[in-house]
């Protein structure tokens, strides 16, 4: 299906937000489909919103905002970094599958983040492939305080990088022209593991750009 969702970000936004407060309260509603839903799902998708995540086997953005099959297009990648591959799936989302809505979706205690840190400040060098994610991950440290707690780093780091990926999608040129058109708006929120709590680092309710 190509038609545009009948739902605006910010409304898409808050859908993500209810869901969250439902998981926390151990209320998720999201069951198995009927037959008659499975096959209406095999005719085309109509996701509210994309989600780039990790790949963290603790952070299931479907679990954590209580969504059920084909609410959310998701793209995970260890440290939620944008390459390539993923700008093209989050283009696709927005230009074909119409979602209105971006969510740069980071975790706390991220291991590709920690990574990076020790590769920055203990000069620890990673296997072949995972020292070209740590490649993506390292010009996002260059404001740290490296006098700042190991905790505080990275907590730091994390946030940060969600933020440094936000940016970049909403200054590419496509991000820009979508933005423009009032299409989409792109936020970027951080999971902590240990409360089952998303916080989003732009208040929902606001515009993007």
């Amino acid at each position: 299906m190509h038609d545009q969702p009948d739902i605006t970000a910010d409304e898409a936004l808050q859908r993500l937000v209810d869901g969250n407060e439902r998981f926390l309260r151990g209320e998720s509603r999201v069951a198995g489909l009927s037959r008659e839903a499975m096959a209406e799902m095999a005719r085309g998708q109509r996701p509210f919103a994309t989600i780039l995540g990790c790949s963290d086997s603790r952070v299931a953005p479907e679990l954590i905002f209580d969504a059920g099959l084909g609410e959310l297009f998701v793209i995970r990648v260890a440290g939620n970094v944008l390459s390539a591959e993923v700008a093209g799936s989050m283009q696709y989302a927005v230009a074909h599958l119409r979602t209105p809505l971006l969510v740069v979706l980071g975790h706390e205690g991220c291991g590709a983040i920690q990574a990076a840190l020790e590769t920055k400040y203990q000069n620890v060098q990673q296997r072949s492939r995972i020292q070209l994610l740590m490649e993506s991950i390292l010009p996002v440290l260059d404001g740290l305080n490296p006098e700042l707690p190991p905790s505080e780093q990275l907590a730091w780091a994390i946030e940060s990088n969600v933020r440094s990926t936000v940016c970049r999608i909403l200054e590419s040129p496509e991000g820009q022209a979508r933005v423009a058109e009032g299409r989409v708006k792109c936020v970027g929120a951080v999971y902590e593991i240990e409360t089952g709590q998303v916080r989003f680092l732009e208040a929902p309710g606001r515009t993007s750009g």
